[in-house]
């Protein structure tokens, strides 16, 4: 299939792309890599009639590095972050994640704000950052607010967003020196959405101890990683299918998959 007819515009600015999302009154979308909407688009699920296309702002591909984090654009690309773009120690494992990510075809335009406001619980960006604790910068008409990520993200496929706003950029906190990022995923080959998948941060340093269960129906599952500790620094395994059964889980085989992936996750993050 094809699109339904649509207007196409290139913003120049936030300001100009927020005002035309506010004038469009629900029928206009933002449009970034288009890894996403294209094929919504295609398969007429979308049939919005302005498509405003944000990758020509400066401001969507800025990287700002200070002490504690980093500041990403909301259009930098997964292949951007694939090939070291991000500055400095404590989020390396970043880019082995974004080589994880689909196929590189897909890498070189899908961007990270792009993946967020799509909010697929499959989606590799939204479980890690989660895990991380990122932090989203919104811009609409009426000015800037921001939100953590678990915020952002209401469900699935579904965002915080009012229908004048965009997201500007995402602040990821760095990990400490000694700080750990763990991140499994399974799924039947590579590139492929996850059957399960699971981000832990151990930072003890800076007080972060948090782990996050994505392919889920919904949110990603957040939550501080000590609740799920047993004795000897692992995880309690009742504890873990209690969570499951709290938030609806309970396809066996699911479970499972799930459990194995949020284990090697924590092994991975508890490596000296």
């Amino acid at each position: 299939m094809k699109p339904a007819s649509f207007d196409l515009v290139r913003a120049s600015s936030i300001a100009e792309a927020t005002h035309l999302l506010d004038a469009g009154k629900g029928c206009a979308r933002v449009i970034a890599g288009s890894q996403s909407l294209g094929p919504m688009l295609n398969l007429r699920l979308s049939q919005p009639q302005l498509l405003i296309d944000i990758t020509g702002i400066p401001e969507l591909t800025r990287i700002e590095d200070d002490r504690d984090s980093i500041t990403v654009g909301a259009c930098v690309t997964t292949a951007n972050i694939e090939d070291g773009c991000l500055p400095g120690e404590g989020l390396g494992m970043l880019a082995r994640i974004a080589s994880g990510i689909a196929y590189r075809a897909v890498r070189n335009r899908g961007t990270i704000g792009g993946s967020l406001c799509h909010a697929d619980p499959s989606a590799d960006w939204l479980t890690v950052l989660s895990a991380i604790g990122a932090e989203c910068f919104i811009r609409g008409t009426r000015g800037q607010r921001r939100l953590p990520l678990e915020q952002f993200v209401t469900g699935g496929y579904q965002t915080a967003l009012a229908g004048d706003e965009i997201l500007e950029a995402i602040r990821l906190p760095r990990l400490s020196a000694n700080g750990r990022l763990g991140y499994v995923k399974i799924c039947r080959k590579v590139g492929e959405f996850a059957l399960a998948m699971a981000a832990v941060r151990r930072d003890p340093e800076r007080g972060a101890m948090r782990l996050a269960i994505g392919a889920t129906n919904g949110c990603p599952i957040v939550i501080a990683a000590d609740a799920l500790m047993g004795r000897g620094g692992g995880l309690d395994e009742a504890a873990v299918y209690k969570l499951f059964d709290q938030h609806g889980m309970t396809d066996r085989v699911r479970r499972r998959q799930q459990f194995a992936a949020l284990s090697r996750a924590h092994a991975q993050a508890t490596v000296p």
